[in-house]
């Protein structure tokens, strides 16, 4: 190969690893509110900060932090829990976790609840549980709803709340077959603990 034509060729390697590298730098584009909710909802949200190479956390920081959006309060928590793209700092994860469940976001409470039912990172505590799965259950999480289940069953809770969550239950929509099972089952268990006019009451269709 000539000397002209080895310059040419390093060249051209060199201008395609260099459109190559731009390409995968392209700036990712900032998720909307609705597409976080959407993302957390599915437990994808982790999964797509990695997937994006980590190019948001400080955009994600930001939202959190001064802007005080609550799925990006709760996203920036689950990354600093569990170490995704940042340094873990599990105490300061659960920090801004407990402020977007302040602020009412459904994914924050149920996940708090989860988290000390089975304490995991928090100590286990399970009346503490039931107040935040009970606040995600009102707001129509039914994650938290079938937890709830599990824990008014096992003895945690008050009986005065068995007749919402049998209704939330019962109004309860899925096309998971092996969901739409797990809440069939947990209203069968609901109902021997419940008085038969507490169960009819709680059988009315949802008010939308």
């Amino acid at each position: 190969m000539s000397r002209l034509k080895y310059l040419c060729f390093i060249l051209c390697c060199s201008f395609t690893s260099a459109n190559l590298y731009a390409q995968q730098l392209e700036a990712v584009q900032l998720y909307s509110q609705d597409e976080l909710i959407k993302l957390i909802n599915q437990n994808l949200h982790l999964e797509r900060v990695v997937s994006d190479r980590c190019q948001l956390v400080r955009d994600i920081e930001a939202r959190a932090d001064v802007l005080q959006i609550p799925a990006y309060q709760f996203l920036w928590g689950d990354m600093l829990a569990w170490g995704v793209c940042v340094d873990a700092d599990p105490k300061l994860g659960i920090y801004h976790i407990r402020n977007a469940a302040d602020q009412g976001l459904p994914a924050a409470l149920e996940q708090l609840g989860r988290y000390h039912a089975l304490g995991t990172l928090v100590q286990e505590d399970k009346q503490r549980a039931v107040i935040y799965l009970r606040e995600a259950s009102a707001l129509g999480n039914l994650k938290a709803q079938l937890q709830l289940a599990k824990l008014f069953i096992d003895g945690y809770g008050s009986p005065y709340d068995f007749e919402d969550l049998y209704h939330w239950l019962y109004n309860a929509i899925t096309n998971d077959r092996q969901m739409h099972q797990e809440i069939a089952m947990y209203m069968l268990e609901l109902e021997a603990l419940m008085h038969p006019k507490a169960v009819r009451n709680a059988r009315k269709p949802m008010a939308y």
